[in-house]
């Protein structure tokens, strides 16, 4: 299926988990990919595995908290495709404490790449954004372009533990809804997905010492899981949602189908309200 043939996407935090499932839902559809990892590895095993299948895509890695990142990764876009069309601000992690265990890096640094960093992408693709709708209006052409940022059901309802990660994500919700009110006259429509359970390398059953490496902080990760049995219990589907399922959300935001849905949350969380 080609519906979004012609588009170009940028997708942050794709070179794993849910974040690699938009990328490829996105090419599967036709759309030309910007793939962002902090790591380059994971984001050229995106971008091989788009190409493999006959997509475009070209990575951009580093940090997205990089003073240069939001250039770097529009330049790319605009150089490599000629526009953007889609950006999905999906680039994240957690690093839990309760409020009074928890330190100014560990707030700094979540709210840092949870939401000033799409802030400062959504910044910088602006200029891009209102250049086309300028050109294309002046050809009586109308294009509607698309952002979904990634929140969570955190950010929505609170979540124990997480203050850093829930107070991102609730300002990543107000981001999204201003921004609908700015971009609506670029014919842009901007939304969020707040996911519930994923299963994703984050939300696996605990190991003993696992933990990830994000800039050279070892992150522990996991979920106790007599926690994680509950948490399914209380789902109404009965189960975490895969990050294709995740993936999907996102898309169905991308979609012509939705070119009238802007400033709203969709809640993928297989039912789960809080």
């Amino acid at each position: 299926m080609t519906v979004l043939q012609g588009k170009t996407a940028l997708v942050t935090g794709a070179g794993r988990g849910i974040g690699q499932q938009i990328a490829l839902k996105l090419a599967r559809s036709g759309a030309s990919v910007v793939v962002n990892d902090l790591d380059p590895a994971p984001a050229a095993e995106t971008v091989e595995k788009i190409t493999a299948s006959g997509g475009s895509a070209v990575a951009v890695a580093g940090s997205v908290l990089d003073d240069d990142f939001p250039g770097r990764f529009v330049a790319a876009a605009v150089d490599t495709f000629g526009g953007i069309d889609i950006v999905v601000n999906n680039a994240g992690f957690t690093w839990d404490n309760v409020i009074q265990k928890m330190t100014d890096e560990q707030w700094d640094a979540i709210l840092g790449v949870h939401l000033k960093a799409p802030f400062r992408i959504l910044r910088a693709v602006q200029p891009v954004i209102k250049a086309a709708v300028a050109a294309e209006r002046a050809e009586g052409r109308t294009v509607c372009r698309k952002v979904v940022n990634i929140s969570s059901l955190a950010g929505v309802f609170g979540n124990a533990g997480q203050a850093n990660y829930s107070a991102a994500k609730a300002g990543l919700e107000g981001l999204t809804r201003t921004l609908s009110k700015e971009w609506g006259r670029l014919n842009t429509t901007v939304n969020a997905v707040a996911f519930g359970l994923i299963s994703t390398r984050l939300t696996q059953p605990v190991v003993s010492g696992a933990t990830i490496d994000v800039e050279g902080r070892d992150i522990r990760v996991g979920v106790n899981p007599h926690l994680l049995e509950r948490m399914e219990t209380m789902i109404p589907l009965g189960r975490a949602g895969t990050p294709e399922e995740a993936a999907g959300a996102v898309y169905l935001l991308c979609l012509p189908e939705s070119d009238y849905i802007s400033g709203q949350t969709l809640h993928c969380a297989g039912g789960f309200v809080g």
